[in-house]
């Protein structure tokens, strides 16, 4: 059921398999006939099927004349049938099997903007997922499932685990290091902002929401709402660096959010429990987007800051830090 990620020349691989209790002609329409799809892809398709016959994909968002292309790549009844759509190829396979049949769903995800890139699994994952499940569906004839904010909560947080998508980076700079968090989410840039923003803070000083209890804050330094917020944190009393927060509109929805804090070469002990903090602090965040109620985890961050400080002894001085599975 779980999908599988690897790369190939830089871009995301995701590979589902399904065991389908229907006889492979039965899943090959359900997988090529455009009406057909219509039930469980999440595009409306138009096309021939022929090898080299162009495709068009589109939402029903009406008739101004934009959709995306795409080309039929591979044709071979009932057992492949593999196309373009935009930069991503789609490729499904049938292996006969007794009941039915072995559906192998793969897609090469194009490696570049927040379509396609690794941060975007955690949403591609569960939305491919949640198509696959309605294909079932569809074959055994009953109602596809709902799709609630728990279910895709659920199957996010399990596939960012798994695929380590909720760990930082540490990179070397000229003065120190900088910690650094990539997240890909589903809601929209206000949204984010508004959550992160929901505690007043006393003037001069960054809310509540942007930080946590492993570091000291201290002025704002910078803000442009709802896209940037930048302020100084202290050791003993004294400015050390900064923590960023940088919020950019993604397509085709949502925020993709940047979380930075750079620290000093000599506070160089601390990264480890920078980067646990803010892993902790971002998980908290993605389950209160989804409406779950999350305090902060009881030893999480420590357990985190083991697992970075194993990592980072491992690492090459100039290189990024090895992340924690």
């Amino acid at each position: 059921m779980d999908a599988q990620l690897h790369t190939t020349g830089g871009r995301p691989v995701l590979r589902f398999e399904r065991s389908l209790p229907h006889p492979p002609e039965k899943v090959w329409r359900a997988v090529t006939d455009p009406a057909e799809m219509a039930h469980w892809f999440p595009a409306a398709v138009r096309t021939e099927l022929r090898v080299g016959a162009a495709m068009r994909f589109d939402f029903g968002e009406g008739d101004d004349g934009s959709y995306a292309d795409g080309e039929i790549l591979e044709l071979d009844p009932p057992r492949v049938y593999a196309f373009r759509w935009t930069d991503e190829h789609f490729r499904l396979e049938l292996v006969p099997q007794d009941p039915g049949c072995l559906l192998v769903f793969t897609v090469t995800m194009s490696g570049t903007g927040t379509v396609g890139d690794l941060p975007s699994v955690a949403r591609n994952a569960p939305g491919w997922d949640a198509c696959l499940d309605g294909l079932t569906a569809r074959l055994d004839e009953r109602a596809a499932p709902e799709l609630t904010p728990e279910w895709f909560l659920a199957r996010a947080e399990h596939y960012i685990d798994r695929f380590g998508l909720a760990e930082g980076a540490l990179d070397r700079t000229a003065d120190g290091y900088r910690v650094r968090f990539e997240r890909d989410l589903v809601q929209p840039v206000t949204e984010v902002w508004d959550v992160l923003h929901g505690d007043a803070p006393a003037p001069g000083a960054p809310p509540p929401r942007c930080t946590h209890g492993y570091l000291e804050p201290g002025a704002v330094t910078a803000t442009a709402p709802p896209h940037t917020l930048e302020y100084t944190w202290l050791h003993d009393g004294a400015p050390a660096g900064t923590v960023r927060f940088e919020m950019r509109e993604q397509e085709p929805i949502g925020c993709r959010l940047v979380l930075t804090q750079t620290v000093p070469a000599h506070l160089g002990d601390l990264c480890a429990t920078a980067l646990a903090a803010w892993q902790t602090h971002l998980e908290v965040l993605f389950a209160t987007l989804h409406g779950a109620q999350m305090c902060w985890p009881e030893g999480r961050t420590e357990h985190l800051a083991t697992r970075y400080a194993d990592s980072l002894r491992n690492a090459t001085p100039a290189a990024p830090a090895a992340r924690p599975r």
